[in-house]
């Protein structure tokens, strides 16, 4: 049986006394995608920084490549090769395009180039702009710079989350055609997403929570109704 690239078992988890998730059970497979749907408030954000070593589990199981990691610092999981994309870019404004790929590594000259053209052949547009402050790019343009990020380091698991937020549906496409072109790579993606229609254009599976539990998953087109439902309403 092959290793799956994420795997939450029974996982429960909240902030402060506030309980979120309540035994949430969730696999992705290596090189597939999971789009994670629901309402706001559905727990579907708090499973994403679970997945990415943001917030520990109060219970239950977080396993990546079948290992055990609990408790892991991000820094730690990103070794792993577990890499998010959070809900606000986290870019540094301040920096170019190019200096925003390299601040947090510590690469050769000939490293950055190799990685660069990757970068800049997923997203031309900010081979364009390498030069420009990223705090004036459009915000398209900001999440992209915020994938390219994430991709330099050769991730085995991706952790979209929100990345549609704010931006146009025209944007929201190009980004999710690149989506699609990851995960013919190899890299196994978990999207979270509040518009499912984009999301489900790409994924493998898809898995709808509400009120902090996976309510049905399966393949896109067998949870339509399921959807419908989740969209009525939401929980902390």
């Amino acid at each position: 049986m092959t290793v799956p690239a994420l795997e939450l078992i029974d996982v429960r988890a909240g902030y402060g006394r506030i309980d979120v998730l309540h035994g949430v059970d969730l696999t992705i497979p290596k090189g597939k995608v999971l789009a994670l749907l629901g309402a706001n408030g559905a727990g579907k954000s708090t499973t994403a920084q679970i997945a990415g070593g943001r917030l520990v589990p109060r219970s239950g199981c977080f396993h990546v490549g079948g290992n055990h990691v609990n408790g892991a610092h991000p820094a730690a999981l990103a070794k792993a090769g577990v890499v998010t994309v959070p809900e606000g870019r986290g870019i540094f404004p301040n920096l170019t395009v190019d200096e925003n790929l390299w601040v947090t590594t510590h690469l050769t000259r000939k490293e950055r180039g190799e990685l660069r053209e990757r970068a800049f052949g997923y997203f031309p547009r900010l081979g364009e702009r390498r030069g420009q402050l990223a705090g004036t790019l459009s915000g398209g343009e900001q999440q992209m710079l915020a994938m390219s990020r994430a991709l330099i380091v050769d991730p085995q698991l991706l952790i979209l989350d929100e990345v549609s937020m704010g931006l146009a549906p025209l944007i929201v496409r190009e980004l999710y055609e690149n989506v699609a072109l990851l995960k013919e790579q190899g890299i196994a993606i978990l999207v979270v997403e509040q518009f499912a229609e984009t999301a489900l254009g790409i994924a493998d599976y898809a898995a709808i929570m509400a009120h902090g539990r996976i309510t049905a998953i399966g393949y896109p087109d067998e949870i339509a109704g399921a959807l419908s439902n989740a969209y009525l309403g939401g929980a902390a």
